[in-house]
Order: C-alpha cells, then structure tokens, then sequence
C-alpha cells in the first residue's frame, strides 16, 4: 500500500473543509475509510495521520494534535496496553 498516496489525497480531500478536517481529527481511522475506501492496520494508520498532520500544518491547529492523542490511545489498545 502507497501510504505517501494515502497521504496526498487525503491532503487533497481535507485542505479548505472544515467539516472533513473535524471528522478526521475525532475518528481518523472511520474518515480514512470513508473518504478513501481503505482499511489500515495500527501502524498504517499512525504514519498516515502524523503525514496529513505534516503536511496540513496549521491548516488544522491544535484538532490535529489531539487526533495525534487519540491515535497513541488506539495503538495501545491493538498493543495490548
């Protein structure tokens, strides 16, 4: 699976919608689903948020940064943590 693809359209489908930029700050894995039809597994799933996170910058401010919180939350529970 192409994740720097992952990244650039979801980049592509969130810049300028604030309404798609808040569904994935709360449920990153359900809107990556949504918006591009894909499962990932945990670890996927971490390099594909903290990419858009990059590449959207302040686009998203501080919503970003807690769906960072929530993505550590989400790996510990698939870890076993």
């Amino acid at each position: 699976m192409d994740i720097q693809k992952l990244i650039g359209d979801l980049v592509a489908k969130l810049t300028g919608n604030k309404d798609l930029i808040a569904k994935f700050t709360a449920d990153p894995l359900k809107a990556i689903k949504d918006l591009l039809g894909v499962d990932l597994d945990p670890s996927q799933l971490s390099d594909v948020v903290k990419g858009v996170t990059g590449q959207l910058g302040n686009i998203t401010g501080d919503a970003v940064k807690e769906a960072g919180g929530f993505i550590s939350k989400i790996l510990k529970i698939f870890k076993g943590k």
